[in-house]
């Protein structure tokens, strides 16, 4: 275990950024190892896999359910100096965790398949995707152990060996992928299929291999298996904090899904478009998003401490770091966005769609990286509602814009590209007014508890 509370912040955030950043690339070359041998198949093939990930967000919400209440718990657990504590949010995450991930195969093939029908552009695409998605879901439901442990070890600031077995999986997903996708050795390719169920065979190896060496990663925490038999008041206290971070996630499904419900008009080519842009769009946010996972466990133990300074402190330098990174990678967006779409297709209509995506929507990438900054410092106070709020906002702000002019004659992608810009533009401004806010009620420690040197 790291103390947190101690020495440099920024040595603190740049050292765990960088081995966060490199997992969360590496989580992230899953989907892109997939997709590249999938876009080999084809724009159908390729619409499908991106129409049922668009169901994974409901995945992704759960795991941000359990998560980040772990994390932010444990982290002020171990700020305070309360082992005990920190060792029972340990216990209750994983157990919930367990029956989440139960739940989410149970509702997956049966609803999920349902959902998935429904977003396709034509019959071909959702075929695809209902094929990718029953491959999928074990690796889906891998996740609810996976961020349970992988949240704890981040509390306690261990952040290199969950790194180094999540580069360990993605190699087993990308000597898989081709072999499953393609048939390559075999002479039996499983299609898209075979992207599921290289990364379902990946991501079990992963978590077993993660639940086994979890003890020899630090000596605070233990893995016991007897001592997860549930104790609901603790699920509770996790899930207070979790459950508006899973709110955002929600939204961020149901503002994607409104987004491939109306382009399914404009053909199964903007779906893949989108698809692909969306996805890459992740990958350029993952360095920003590394700051902010960094700094929501350093800015957890010094608020279980009472150290308000380096509580600001954190955040200070975490948007500083975080939006030279993303006005950086915009103006990569901005002169050729192009090279970043060939890698995936060379259909010249959908790249000129992926890469007219990619280059409006790479203005909000500041913004993007406030949001993140944000949410880290939420998640570290144990309050994350203003996230559900901020991220509310573009319900009022896009999803129902962009219906209304989808009915619109006329109206044209590039359209609801400008109008997604300027509601993560209001929901960036959103994010600080109620981040000062909460700085101002939660920091308002003893005189004595703050009057200590902060480490720069």
């Amino acid at each position: 275990m790291r103390d947190l509370t101690q020495g440099s912040i920024t040595r603190h955030l740049l050292g765990m950024a960088a081995f966060i950043g490199i997992g969360l690339i590496v989580q992230t070359l899953y989907l892109l190892i997939d997709l590249y041998f999938v876009s080999r198949l084809g724009p159908v093939a390729v619409a499908g896999v991106s129409t049922a990930g668009v169901s994974t967000f409901i995945g992704m919400a759960a795991s941000q359910l359990i998560a980040v209440g772990a994390l932010s718990l444990i982290a002020q657990a171990i700020g305070r100096k309360d082992d005990g504590d920190a060792q029972l949010v340990f216990d209750q995450a994983l157990s919930l965790s367990l029956v989440t991930a139960l739940f989410t195969l149970v509702i997956g093939y049966t609803l999920g398949v349902i959902g998935v029908r429904a977003l396709g552009a034509d019959p071909a695409t959702s075929r695809q995707a209902e094929i990718y998605l029953m491959a999928f879901l074990p690796s889906l439901a891998c996740m609810f152990p996976m961020s349970a442990i992988g949240s704890a070890l981040r509390a306690s600031g261990v952040v290199g060996p969950p790194m180094m077995i999540q580069s360990m999986t993605v190699l087993v997903n990308a000597l898989l992928a081709p072999i499953l996708i393609a048939g390559w050795g075999t002479g039996h390719p499983l299609g898209v299929a075979g992207a599921g169920l290289a990364s379902s065979i990946a991501t079990s190896i992963g978590i077993f291999v993660l639940a086994l060496r979890f003890n020899h990663f630090q000596k605070n925490l233990v893995l016991h298996l007897p001592s997860l038999a549930p104790r609901f008041p603790v699920w509770r206290r996790i899930v207070a904090i979790g459950f508006p971070s899973a709110g955002e996630f929600v939204l961020m499904f149901i503002i994607n899904g409104v987004v491939f419900a109306i382009i399914r008009d404009f053909g199964s080519d903007a779906q893949a478009a989108f698809g692909i842009g969306a996805r890459i769009s992740q990958s350029i946010f993952l360095p920003a998003m590394a700051v902010a996972f960094a700094a929501a466990p350093i800015a957890g133990q010094n608020f279980g401490a009472r150290r308000g300074d380096r509580v600001i402190g954190t955040f200070a330098r975490s948007a500083t770091i975080s939006s030279a990174i993303m006005v950086t990678l915009t103006l990569l967006c901005q002169i050729k966005p192009e090279i970043l779409i060939y890698p995936f297709t060379r259909n010249p209509n959908v790249v000129a769609i992926g890469a007219e995506y990619l280059h409006i929507s790479s203005w909000n990438f500041l913004a993007i990286g406030l949001i993140f900054s944000c949410s880290g410092m939420f998640q570290a106070l144990g309050n994350t509602r203003p996230v559900l709020l901020s991220s509310g906002s573009r319900l009022l702000t896009f999803v129902l814009p962009v219906i209304w002019l989808a009915h619109r004659p006329g109206a044209q992608l590039h359209d609801f590209w400008h109008l997604s810009v300027a509601s993560v533009l209001l929901q960036a401004a959103i994010s600080l007014l109620l981040l000062r806010h909460q700085l101002g009620r939660k920091l308002n420690f003893e005189p004595q508890a703050t009057a200590m040197p902060s480490g720069v």
